[in-house]
């Protein structure tokens, strides 16, 4: 992984395993967010609401990679200058709120693991992901790489783990729910598309990975790939939540009622610490895009570095007020009323724009999206 940068794993594999790690967040690991939009519509309505969020995320994360290859953007700014011109502030302005947002629910769903686990006080869970998170964002892009890669393992083996044990309790509990013969309706649609909405704003944190990429080639792998590899782990535990539908469907920590179904005291404990792990994941990816949007600043206009002093003391900022935040409104408030409104505006200032006006210049510029790997 560290040998040679433009190898398989780092042009095809790593800038979706970063995407999974910006998407999967305090929300999806701990399943509020998929007992949120998934969950409502039922065992069929769910899965298809997860398949058309996983097309979606795909599809973007294709077009943003072809774009950011096309205009030469590694950051944010770059990116959203060379797409929107100056209307690229409305999307900093969105992008400051999401960022806000998904950091106040990873610190709020710390703060509920470390209470449920640990029997802690709630800011304690807080602060020990901010404290990772400040850690790990203060060194830049090759060790939020390596904490992707190594956190990805420890997550998709956990949730096979997850999986097996699941089916092997209450499996027929989860056969029983699918069996009901449900029409699918709008409502899952909905539900995939508002998740999917908010959540690809994930390819574009990621855009310091691309820096991989050999071709448009490998922009078009790199995002195929992508939407699987992050949705996954979401259809493992919304397989696994229809068992119980009722009773986790308001809970603050669906994942905690489930484990507790298995009545695994050790494999509980490993679970959270996996959740805690894509807390610290997620938390890392969002607030070092803002540190290389700031440090793309600080260079242009300075001509200055960004050293580990300063991304240390930018992320610790952030990350404080967004526990604040947290502690304030809880994980569930932040959820339900959070995020569908920044969906909104993410489709609005991002994925309209880039699949008219982005695609459009790509297919002008570059006829030939596939070309052979030089």
């Amino acid at each position: 992984m560290t040998g040679k940068a433009s190898g398989w794993f780092s042009r095809w594999l790593l800038p979706g395993l970063a995407f999974k790690a910006a998407v999967i967040g305090g929300g999806y690991a701990t399943g509020r967010e998929i007992a949120e939009f998934f969950l409502p519509a039922g065992p069929w309505g769910g899965l298809a609401g997860l398949a058309l969020a996983t097309l979606v995320w795909s599809g973007m994360c294709v077009l943003t990679f072809l774009f950011a290859r096309a205009s030469g953007a590694r950051d944010y700014r770059t990116f959203f200058k060379a797409l929107l011109g100056r209307g690229w502030v409305a999307f900093e302005l969105a992008y400051a709120l999401f960022v806000v947002l998904v950091l106040a629910v990873f610190g709020a769903a710390a703060g509920e693991i470390g209470h449920a686990v640990f029997d802690a006080p709630r800011w304690a869970g807080m602060l020990a992901l901010l404290a990772g998170v400040t850690l790990f964002a203060a060194f830049g892009t090759r060790v939020v790489e390596q904490l992707f890669a190594w956190v990805s393992i420890l997550l998709y083996g956990v949730y096979g783990v997850f999986l097996v044990l699941a089916l092997t309790t209450f499996g027929h509990d989860i056969a029983a729910a699918f069996a009901v013969p449900v029409r699918v309706g709008g409502d899952a649609l909905v539900g995939g598309a508002t998740y999917a909405g908010y959540n690809i704003i994930g390819a574009v944190i990621v855009l310091p990975m691309t820096r991989h990429l050999l071709s448009d080639r490998d922009a078009v792998v790199a995002g195929l790939v992508a939407g699987p590899l992050a949705m996954i782990p979401a259809v493992v535990f919304f397989v696994s939540m229809c068992a119980y539908a009722p009773e986790v469907g308001g809970a603050a920590l669906p994942s905690d009622v489930l484990l507790a179904k298995l009545d695994l005291p050790v494999f509980r404990l490993l679970f959270q610490l996996m959740v805690f792990a894509a807390l610290l994941e997620s938390g890392t990816g969002a607030v070092h895009a803002i540190n290389e949007r700031v440090a793309g600043a600080v260079q242009a206009r300075l001509g200055r570095t960004f050293g580990v002093r300063a991304r240390a003391l930018c992320a610790l900022g952030l990350l404080v007020f967004c526990m604040v935040l947290a502690e304030r409104v809880g994980l569930v408030g932040l959820i339900a009323g959070g995020y569908r409104l920044l969906a909104y505006a993410l489709i609005a200032f991002y994925v309209v724009p880039l699949a008219t006006v982005g695609l459009l210049q790509l297919v002008r510029r570059r006829p030939a999206l596939l070309p052979e790997v030089p």
